[in-house]
């Protein structure tokens, strides 16, 4: 037995292949809702919240129609409402042109409740939010929303515009009024959540 023979074999091996890099990949944070931060953005990246709110208020007047077709004075601010800009009297306004204005103006509601919320959002401290919106903001701009609605036309349209309509039956008009702008109150209330939470 030579020297060699009992020692392990000492001879250097060589490794030819491909030695993979390994790379940490931090998991991405959860997409926030576009309203949950619309109280901090800029204006225009604050747009497509307004341009929902303008869906949803146009949305929520459709579902107004509903009540208003069902009462006997529902209609009556739409009409009142398009003899302001038509500049004529209530009775010589086409259904079609109080019905466009009826919705015209729940777009305008819905432009009002953004400018609210993105207002109250960058003042208030968050707190809890409802599918994309923040709680304490939706709910103040939902109410703000519709107690305007419902005083601009009771309180100011419809003793200055109304004319006779005012004078025969303002308490019939305001309190079916009232019930339609609770009807557009609530549906704002489930419709912005819904469809903010989605972007």
């Amino acid at each position: 037995m030579t020297p060699r023979e009992g020692r392990p074999h000492t001879e250097p091996m060589v490794f030819c292949g491909f030695v993979p890099a390994y790379e940490t990949v931090s998991p991405a944070p959860p997409s926030t809702p576009l309203a949950a931060t619309a109280g901090s953005l800029p204006t225009g990246e604050a747009a497509p919240f307004v341009v929902v709110c303008v869906a949803c208020g146009v949305l929520a007047a459709v579902v107004m129609d509903f009540p208003m077709a069902r009462q006997a004075e529902g209609f009556t601010p739409a009409y009142i409402a398009a003899s302001v800009l038509a500049r004529s009297r209530p009775s010589s306004v086409a259904f079609r042109s109080a019905f466009v204005v009826h919705h015209v103006a729940g777009g305008a509601a819905g432009v009002l409740y953004a400018l609210v919320y993105l207002l109250a959002a960058g003042l208030l401290p968050a707190v809890a939010a409802v599918g994309g919106v923040g709680v304490v903001p939706h709910l103040l701009a939902t109410l703000v929303v519709s107690g305007f609605i419902y005083a601009f036309f009771a309180h100011l349209v419809l003793p200055r515009r109304g004319r006779g309509i005012y004078e025969e039956r303002a308490t019939a008009v305001r309190g079916q009024w009232l019930r339609a702008v609770v009807v557009f109150g609530v549906t704002v209330a489930v419709v912005v959540p819904a469809v903010t939470s989605v972007f």
